[in-house]
């Protein structure tokens, strides 16, 4: 199963920053869409990802001031990608080894997607729970 699957049952829009708006104006969108993460776009080359975490270290060293900063300064770049036909387990095991939260899917060059370990382990465990309700039903059949 690939990342495809799970990019498959998604609508809207993937919400972005670039990197010459302002560290408060992102954290702002962050709050007002409920999301953990951003992918920073230059153009349609995704330049790096502003997250909860960039937001909480600026402040720790920079404090206040670092809402005026340009996301550009702050964020976590270069940004680790995967594709869409990447392997869910493979995606899991890249966050897991490299202890991030978020990862945009590109495709040609072009961001198609952008993904959060949550999303990969509620389809994991819904993967797990279907094998587990097939298996009860083979048994009781048998």
């Amino acid at each position: 199963m690939t990342i495809s699957a799970i990019l498959a049952g998604r609508e809207g829009p993937i919400y972005n920053a670039t990197a010459d708006e302002s560290v408060a104006l992102a954290a702002a969108r962050l709050a007002e869409q409920k999301i953990g993460a951003l992918p920073v776009m230059d153009g349609n080359i995704v330049a790096g990802i502003f997250s909860e975490r960039d937001v909480i270290y600026g402040l720790a060293m920079h404090g206040t001031a670092m809402l005026d900063k340009k996301v550009g300064e702050v964020m976590t770049a270069p940004a680790i990608m995967v594709s869409s036909d990447t392997p869910i387990l493979s995606a899991l095991s890249l966050m897991t080894r490299r202890r991030i939260r978020h990862l945009p899917v590109v495709d040609a060059g072009n961001l198609t997607g952008f993904i959060s370990i949550g999303d990969l382990v509620k389809h994991r465990i819904e993967k797990i729970e279907a094998e587990a309700a097939a298996m009860r039903d083979y048994i009781q059949m048998a």
